[in-house]
């Protein structure tokens, strides 16, 4: 008896500048990361009518032809014709907020290009997160350009014990979500595998 496997072929690419790139699979810390974020605020978007949040996989076409596959997307209420009534797992239009998780291959991109077109395009918050040091850097648009929003970490217990007392009393240990006027999200929770209260 013989067993047959089908492999449903799709193309996974993204259009920068014009030029295709492969978009690479994600790895589990990778996954875990967007799941959170969909968890986390999209679960408060959700319950609040406040949009929607989607992770991987969902095309979206910018008005200056680039085509990207954001590791995280929300989308506003107030934005929802981007979403509503749609059927295939795309965007066209510009999101509020976007996140992309670093992978070796394409983290030049995602702090070079792919956030150079995100401000060119009006995305109102862009997450840059680096899943090695467990760091989430916030850019928000003012004016049509991106302004620091901060630079937050995951500090470890241990990392936390060995702080001098001033620079403790500095550590945020939560990240406020622009787009959702200041709801925080909890940094443990971005890269735990399970959460805290």
């Amino acid at each position: 008896m013989s067993v047959e496997i089908f492999v449903e072929q799709y193309d996974d690419y993204e259009i920068i500048g014009g030029e295709k790139f492969m978009a690479p699979s994600p790895d589990w810390g990778h996954v875990n990361v967007t799941a959170n974020l969909v968890t986390i605020i999209g679960g408060y978007a959700r319950a609040n009518k406040l949009g929607i949040a989607v992770a991987d996989n969902f095309d979206v076409h910018f008005p200056d032809g680039s085509l990207f596959k954001p590791d995280f997307i929300f989308v506003s209420t107030a934005n929802a014709e981007l979403y509503l009534g749609k059927k295939d797992m795309t965007i066209h239009g510009v999101p509020d907020m976007v996140a992309e998780v670093f992978s070796r291959s394409t983290m030049k991109r995602d702090i070079g290009i792919k956030k150079d077109t995100y401000e060119r395009n009006g995305v109102r918050e862009y997450w840059m997160i680096d899943p090695w040091r467990e760091t989430v850097e916030v850019c928000l648009l003012r004016d049509g350009k991106y302004e620091f929003g901060g630079l937050y970490q995951n500090w470890s217990d241990n990392e936390l014990a060995r702080l001098p007392e001033d620079e403790r009393a500095q550590v945020e240990f939560e990240i406020p979500v622009d787009v959702l006027d200041g709801f925080k999200v909890k940094i443990k929770n971005i890269f735990g595998w399970y959460f805290e209260p």
